[in-house]
């Protein structure tokens, strides 16, 4: 089975949401139409990054070390802090 770890950004405060699913288009859609908490927070938002997994538990320890202090300091390494982007550079998904 194929599991993905992903990071959403909301276009309008530029928070991340780390998840994992089994189905990205689907979990996209659930976001995008506010099925779900983290959609209703977010509002529009832009998928910055998606990591496949072979085994739930290993996506499991990924996401769960991403929503870590040490997570957090690599994600802000690697896609800036938070802050909303600037304008022109985000595709919105919704």
């Amino acid at each position: 089975m194929r599991i993905l770890v992903y990071i959403l950004r909301s276009l309008s405060n530029g928070k991340r949401y780390i998840g994992i699913t089994n189905d990205l288009n689907r979990r996209l859609h659930e976001h995008s139409s506010g099925i779900t908490k983290g959609g209703q927070v977010l509002g529009r938002f832009e998928l910055l990054h998606t990591e496949e997994y072979a085994e739930y538990s290993a996506a499991r320890n990924r996401e769960k070390f991403l929503k870590s202090g040490q997570g957090r300091q690599w994600l802000n390494i690697t896609f800036g802090k938070h802050g909303p982007p600037e304008a022109g550079k985000a595709c919105a998904l919704r």
